[in-house]
């Protein structure tokens, strides 16, 4: 499938983040290291600083102090950040560097040219028209990479894990000479077989009620009514009939993103759904239906009700592609659908 800008340049960060991921461990930039019983962070050791006080060296509380500096500090910290980026855009993480999320979009695109769905569970397959004008056919040849890539991504995973658990300096000889421990094997073993079952029929359920990350995320966006949220164009809303619902068809998440934010709690503000719409509508962004709104405009959104001011928050007079005359822009904005 042919990308929009937008989808090029959130792949870059994601391809950047996965391999942040994967070579954190071995570069010591952040990793656990059960072995010395401490985090290493960018290649030094970060302790809670209390061994002088379990030696009788230091006060009780120097030791609090040092608890409190380097434990609770930095955790509120990392947490107060990811639940401030939530409440003001969403899913944000999820959606741009989550390496779990990329492999969830990666499986989602090969199960789709192996069978015409992005998951088992989806109960019928999606048009085989893509929104660049282009079609999909599925071929059940492709299984063969899908199984593949499910369970390369699963062994990679659980791989990873363990060196962010164990030195990767001993984890990685001792895989490539085949002399890794008995611990070592059952944690890869159990763990690859973990990560296939559900990278092949769980992988949404853990995005939408299993991962806390993405949950806390969630309840902040839905915290703030006037957060950045995908928005659709109501008085433009004609233009959707000669379409195949192709914004539906492109989330990831499977949500329908022209409904109310309540029904769009697991958004990931990934923007598939805004690029296939741009692309139906010819190419050009200012043409779309849907795009990212905010403030007073993304109130709408979350109520239904159309803008107070009866405000234009798209800012364009483009006109659809499809054929047939737009709605009248000076008319007062239809109520959006409870159910897309």
């Amino acid at each position: 499938m042919s990308a929009t800008g937008l989808q090029r340049r959130r792949r870059w960060f994601q391809a950047g983040f996965f391999a942040l991921f994967v070579l954190a461990p071995p570069l010591d930039l952040l990793r656990l290291d059960l072995t010395r019983g401490h985090f290493i962070l960018f290649g030094q050791d970060w302790t809670l600083g209390i061994d002088a006080f379990l030696a009788g060296e230091a006060a009780s509380w120097q030791a609090v102090l040092n608890v409190v500096l380097r434990g609770f500090l930095p955790l509120f910290a990392v947490a107060g950040l990811l639940l401030w980026v939530g409440w003001r855009y969403g899913r944000l993480y999820c959606g741009w560097l989550c390496p779990h999320f990329s492999v969830v979009e990666t499986i989602n695109r090969l199960m789709r040219r192996a069978s015409g769905k992005p998951s088992l569970w989806e109960p019928r397959p999606l048009p085989e028209q893509l929104p660049d004008g282009r079609r999909l056919q599925p071929d059940r040849r492709f299984w063969v990479p899908t199984l593949i890539a499910v369970i390369g991504f699963a062994f990679l995973w659980a791989l990873v894990l363990l060196t962010y658990l164990l030195p990767p300096a001993e984890i990685y000889p001792n895989l490539l000479s085949g002399e890794l421990t008995r611990n070592q094997s059952l944690f890869l073993g159990i763990g690859t077989t973990a990560f296939t079952v559900e990278f092949l029929l769980a992988r949404h359920l853990f995005c939408r009620f299993a991962c806390a990350v993405g949950l806390f995320q969630s309840l902040a966006w839905m915290a703030n009514h006037k957060a950045m949220v995908v928005g659709f164009d109501t008085r433009r809303a004609r233009a959707c009939k000669s379409c195949n619902n192709a914004c539906d068809n492109a989330c990831p998440m499977r949500l329908k993103p022209r409904t109310l934010k309540r029904k769009m709690f697991t958004c990931t503000e990934c923007g598939e759904c805004i690029s296939a719409c741009t692309q139906v509508q010819g190419g050009e962004r200012a043409r779309s239906l849907l795009d990212w709104v905010d403030g007073e405009c993304a109130l709408p959104v979350v109520g239904g009700q159309p803008s107070r001011d009866g405000h234009d928050c798209f800012g364009n007079t483009a006109q659809p592609r499809q054929s047939g005359s737009p709605p009248d822009r000076h008319r007062p904005q239809q109520r959006l659908q409870a159910g897309g």
